[in-house]
This record gives C-alpha cells, structure tokens and sequence, in this order.
C-alpha cells in the first residue's frame, strides 16, 4: 500500500517512489508499514518492523555501509510497501537521508539537496559536513 501524496511529510523520490519523512516527536496519524530511524541511540518500540542507523543528531552515520544499506533496503520496500525515515526533529539526518534516496535515484549530490528542500522542508540538511558526507556518498554509491 502506498503513502497518499498530499500527506504530510510524503514525498516523490525522483524515480518515483513515495515515502515519508517525520519527527519522531510528531505522533503517528497513519502507521507506515516499517520505518527507517536515525538517530544516536537506539529508538523506542514501535507496533511496525523497523530498522535503527546510529547516527547521532547534527552528526554523520557512524557506519556509512550500514546507512548506504538500510537506505536500500528502504527504497526497496517502499515499491511495496509505506516505508518512513525519521530523526530527532526530522530535518536534517531525515533530510540528508532523503538525499542520499535522491543520489541512488540518479541526482547528483547538489541537486539532491536542492530537491528535498523543495520537496521536504527548506532547512532540511542542518549542517555543511552532512552535505559533505551526501557529496562522498555519490561518488562512492553512485547510481
């Protein structure tokens, strides 16, 4: 089952796909079908599958094999599947990672970041060393 595009958070990866971006503070209105969390320790329970990448607020992940995986495996299950990526505030480890989404749809690394501040939130990637880590993540996955 897909997200409904008007929701709140929902957006159009460029190859096509929908997902969803959120707070973890926000509540849950529409459960996703898993989630994808990043954060610095370990997420509380929630009722759908989920997976958890360490990455700390304002920093980068600490395993980039590990992000670049569970990013796959995200975009993967949201062909089928309501698939959400949340942080702390949902702005920028949930904005770099929509990014990172955008790179492996074929954008490179700029024009990710331009697209998920039009499409996400126009502040999403807080800080110069994630667009740094979006740029190492193009040239070391690309599309």
């Amino acid at each position: 089952m897909a997200w409904d595009e008007g929701m709140s958070g929902v957006v159009v990866l460029p190859g096509g796909l929908l997902v969803r971006g959120r707070s973890r503070r926000t509540p849950v209105l529409v459960a996703p079908d898993g989630g994808l969390y990043l954060r610095g320790r370990r997420p509380s329970p929630t009722a759908w599958p989920h997976r958890w990448v360490r990455w700390p607020d304002f920093a980068l992940p600490l395993d980039a094999t590990d992000a670049r995986d569970a990013l796959v495996e995200a975009r993967r299950r949201a062909a089928s599947e309501r698939v959400e990526i949340g942080c702390g505030h949902g702005l920028g480890r949930t904005g770099t990672a929509l990014a990172a989404l955008a790179i492996l749809d074929g954008l490179n690394s700029d024009a990710a970041v331009a697209w998920v501040r039009d499409a996400y939130h126009p502040r999403a990637i807080d800080t110069p060393w994630q667009r740094a880590w979006l740029r190492r993540f193009a040239r070391r996955w690309p599309s």
